[in-house]
């Protein structure tokens, strides 16, 4: 452990690209960390990102500070991956705190390139996008999103920044999504479609997946105009379709649901479908959660509940934190991750589930009571967990 500690601190320099600490020895908070040198007011400092399941925690260090930090850490975890600019280590901990380590030094043409550019040093780097600025994208400009000549129309930024961070969430789940066979994937409340045509452009001529994207709306002059521009692109295989929620039945199995800021039940109705036809991949970003605080009945809560935006605040997270606990008593691994930052928008949380291979029938009859209990308690009775328990499902997988 000392020579691995000794190997690192030789690296703390500004020739260092980036120091990751992950697989943890016990189930720990923090999952993995991200530590990278940055120039603060042209001094030299270092950047740490904890990585939680669901957040990411960053703080600067000096290089004393970090090396007190990386002596308490390191026993913790299994695996220490450096990048530098000459040369990359890898070490791997056993439990008696023994390191194997490997050194492999950088190719010559990378190590030339990362001498002249000091890019890595800087503290806010201009962030990559997966549709980047300068590069035309087709339906971006007929959607005003940006100019002929690729550059993004200044009112349009907040909404280019969330086509692209919704398109790292699908990047995050393309493991679990066949290249085999045609995917089905439905898009419910698409609206106006920005992201429906991102995530086919993405899948389909980025990716190269085999995609069929149905988007579902009630306005019937926005699904006119989309189907419009879907044959426009040639998008064979994205289609739009006039209709509500609850009484789609144009498919009868699904690979991905997609409901960005379906209101109120609507996302119910939603998850219900992907529950039905067995989803692997749930993304829904909630909106208008009004039908909890209309049930709303605990006395011992009024200090909560006397007030109007509180009430709505708590019924908002009440909400969405039980649809996320029913997706993992039907069987999924749920996160409830942040869409965009909240100065954008109000309705900034998204539900991703994962439908998991191996079922573990103790964690969802825990999610189950939780459930039941969390109800019971305040008198909610919502409408995903209604639906399933009129069909028997909240019992059964």
């Amino acid at each position: 452990m000392e020579f691995l500690l000794t190997k690192i601190k030789e690296n703390l320099n500004e020739q260092m690209l980036l120091l990751t600490i992950s697989n943890p020895r016990k189930a720990e908070e923090i999952k993995k960390y991200n530590i990278r040198p940055v120039l603060v007011k042209d001094k030299l400092m270092f950047q740490s990102a904890a990585y939680t399941k669901t957040q990411v925690f960053h703080k600067n260090l000096k290089k004393n500070e970090l090396v007190e930090e990386l002596e308490r850490l390191l026993p913790s975890y299994k695996q220490v991956q450096l990048q530098a600019v000459s040369s990359e280590l890898t070490a791997l901990i056993n439990k008696k705190g023994k390191a194997a380590i490997k050194v492999k030094k950088q190719n010559n043409v990378v190590k030339a390139q990362m001498q002249m550019d000091k890019s890595h040093l800087l503290h806010n780097r201009t962030k990559k996008y997966i549709l980047p600025e300068g590069t035309v994208v087709p339906f971006l400009k007929d959607l005003g999103v940006m100019t002929a000549e690729g550059k993004i129309v200044r009112t349009k930024y907040d909404k280019y920044r969330q086509i692209n961070r919704f398109l790292e969430f699908i990047e995050d789940i393309l493991p679990h999504l066949s290249q085999n066979r045609e995917i089905t994937i439905l898009d419910f409340g698409c609206g106006k479609s920005y992201l429906t045509f991102a995530m086919y452009y993405y899948l389909k001529k980025l990716k190269g997946y085999d995609i069929r994207i149905i988007g579902l709306d009630l306005k019937k002059d926005v699904i006119k105009n989309c189907s419009r521009l879907a044959v426009k692109y040639g998008y064979d295989k994205l289609n739009f379709y006039e209709g509500s929620i609850e009484e789609f039945e144009g498919v009868t199995q699904v690979d991905m649901v997609v409901t960005l800021h379906a209101c109120d039940t609507a996302t119910d109705y939603a998850m219900y479908k992907a529950l039905r036809w067995g989803a692997s991949v749930i993304l829904s970003v909630p909106c208008c959660q009004h039908e909890l605080n209309k049930q709303i009945a605990a006395s011992e809560f009024e200090p909560r509940t006397d007030y109007g935006i509180l009430k709505e605040r708590f019924c908002a997270l009440a909400t969405d934190g039980i649809r996320a606990k029913i997706l993992e008593e039907q069987g999924y691994d749920t996160q409830i991750l942040e869409f965009i930052d909240m100065e954008h928008t109000p309705k900034n949380l998204l539900i991703r589930a994962i439908h998991r291979k191996k079922q573990s029938d103790k964690k969802k009859e825990k999610a189950a009571q939780q459930v039941d209990a969390f109800c019971k308690q305040f008198g909610f009775t919502p409408t995903l967990w209604k639906l399933l328990q009129e069909e028997g499902g909240a019992d059964d997988e």
